[in-house]
């Protein structure tokens, strides 16, 4: 019966999504337990959900008891980057929950402020030695190129001379090797080893390894310095979320694989860490985009992104997210059930396959846009775009379905459809060319443009069905309309040059890196270097493919008598 066959296709289908959901989506193994479940230390900044320092609206007395509390039973210690801006009851905070402090003044490219700042740091050291064990005067400093060399050493000099704890300047490894002069006025040395944001971004599988390799590095830089000083490892982390540079992929597994792979090397090389960091800062996509919002170990909502210890999940959600594209899917299948009984078995099942994947792309989508949306204008964005996708989700399934049964689409129809293909496609070219030009801290929106390029393939898949033969496809066919688009030669020329320029964009952002530099000095030398790097990204060669799938519908063919369908 009809029926059965429509129904049997319904389950056949769901099955297969939830298998793959299932499989997709087991624990994995992140390598060993934290020992006690509890880390040496956190970088700590309790900036909550409409909070940032960028507009100067800081955390409040009750968001740093509430944020120590949340860290106390992770962690023995956390670092803070400034004695001011609402930090002031940190150490009251840190005292009555058992958390030591490593305390941080943040420096700047102003005298005044900085001036300001240390005598705070001092006063705040020297009223709580019994909770600030160690102090921090700077982060990263140099690498912003917001004081010379001179100014920053009178800073650790006076410091050093106004507090009993240890006086330390964080900034990344290279600014040590840079000026080596640091080495010995500290009293240990604290380095910043993030092998994601290196200028060689190093694989997950490599990480720990790069991390002793350069603490190796800085120790032996410091011997030929005749100085023989504690290392701390100030910042380093991984991103559970965002974008892929070279073999590095950022993701909640490798997240948590990194943290316990550096606590194994820590305790064998006998350095010690801080682990950036305590919560998700949505404040930094601003500066740093999707990534640089998500290496904390707490969300914005202080819930666990990943556990120190035992199995670790990538994606704890995808139940709930199976269970909305199964949802939508059989809203759509039971708004089009009497149409479907028409259809023969294999063309119900490839209808129904494609308004799945729809939902799955929709669902994902919708997802991760909105909780990557960290101001008003990127949440009604995510709005947008996800009601554009659904639209034309909706065209697209009716295309295919008038393609089975012989129906052309309708003048309004086709003009609907070709007008929503327009918009994504500009759009593509838009960030195409923006990922081109600055793309190191843009992510592939490779999500948002999921169901116009199935919609390209599904269509070839439909076509091909319908004819009997497979051949490639024109823009007027995709959408139905009686005539190609005049600037459609045009749009595939910047979406196949986009591509190209991606290719260059990211392989020059490597090659003009201070430290690929100073390892690769010959340019034919580093050139294939740096384009490996580039095509190892699996994010980029993603949206590469997307673009290109957008692009096939629109590229010049010799001209036949095929007719649109």
């Amino acid at each position: 019966m009809p029926s059965i066959k429509v129904l049997s296709s319904l389950i056949f289908i769901m099955l297969m999504h939830g298998a793959i959901a299932w499989l997709c989506n087991q624990p994995q193994d992140a390598g060993p337990d934290v020992p006690a479940g509890k880390l040496r230390s956190l970088s700590f900044a309790p900036y909550h959900d409409g909070f940032s320092p960028i507009t100067q609206t800081f955390p409040l007395p009750e968001h740093v008891e509430q944020d120590i509390r949340a860290v106390a039973d992770k962690t023995y210690s956390i670092r803070t980057y400034s004695v001011r801006g609402g930090m002031q009851p940190t150490p009251e905070f840190a005292r009555r929950y058992g958390v030591d402090m490593m305390m941080g003044a943040w420096l700047g490219d102003g005298h005044a402020e900085n001036k300001i700042e240390i005598q705070a740091l001092i006063a705040a050291a020297n009223q709580n030695p019994d909770v600030v064990k160690r102090v921090i005067v700077g982060n990263e400093v140099l690498l912003r190129k917001d004081m010379d060399i001179d100014a920053l050493i009178g800073y650790i000099r006076q410091v050093k001379q106004a507090v009993k704890q240890p006086v330390t300047f964080a900034d990344v490894w290279s600014s040590y090797m840079q000026y080596p002069q640091l080495f010995k006025e500290v009293d240990f040395i604290t380095i910043h080893i993030l092998p994601y944001w290196e200028d060689e971004p190093v694989a997950i599988e490599h990480a720990a390894a790069h991390v002793e390799k350069i603490v190796r590095q800085i120790t032996d830089k410091a011997r030929e310095m005749g100085v023989d000083k504690p290392i701390l490892i100030g910042e380093s982390g991984w991103p559970a979320i965002g974008r892929q540079r070279g073999a590095a992929v950022p993701g909640v597994v490798n997240a948590a694989r990194f943290i316990r792979e550096l606590i194994q090397v820590a305790n064998r090389q006998g350095f010690d860490y801080n682990i950036v960091e305590a919560f998700n800062q949505p404040w930094k996509s601003n500066s740093e985009g999707v990534v640089g919002a998500n290496w904390g170990l707490l969300n914005i909502d202080r819930e666990p992104v990943f556990p120190l210890t035992g199995p670790v999940m990538e994606n704890p959600d995808w139940l709930r997210q199976f269970a909305w594209a199964s949802g939508l899917f059989l809203i759509l299948a039971a708004a089009t059930f009497r149409r479907l009984q028409a259809l023969p078995l294999a063309r119900t099942l490839v209808l129904l396959t494609l308004a799945q994947l729809f939902c799955i792309s929709l669902v994902g989508m919708a997802d991760l846009n909105w909780h990557t949306s960290y101001s008003l204008w990127q949440q009604a964005y995510t709005v947008s775009i996800v009601a554009a996708n659904a639209g034309l989700a909706g065209l697209l399934l009716q295309r295919f379905y008038g393609l089975f049964v012989n129906r052309p689409a309708t003048e309004a129809m086709a003009n609907r459809l070709k007008n929503a293909y327009l918009f994504f496609v500009l759009l593509a070219v838009y960030k195409t060319y923006w990922l081109a030009w600055d793309g190191r801290y843009l992510s592939f929106p490779t999500e948002q443009f999921g169901i116009p390029a199935l919609g390209v393939l599904g269509f070839i898949l439909c076509y091909g069905l319908q004819l009997g033969r497979w051949q490639f496809i024109r823009f007027a066919q995709l959408t139905g309309c009686s005539a190609p688009h005049p600037r459609q030669q045009l749009l595939a020329y910047l979406l196949s040059f986009g591509a190209l320029a991606i290719i260059i964009g990211e392989t020059y952002s490597f090659m003009s890196a201070y430290d690929f530099i100073q390892a690769h000095p010959d340019f034919i030398e580093g050139l294939p270097v740096a384009l490996g790097y580039t095509l190892q990204n699996r994010q980029l060669l993603g949206w590469l493919a997307c673009i290109l799938i957008l692009s096939l519908p629109l590229r010049p063919r010799r001209i036949d008598n095929a007719q649109t369908a």
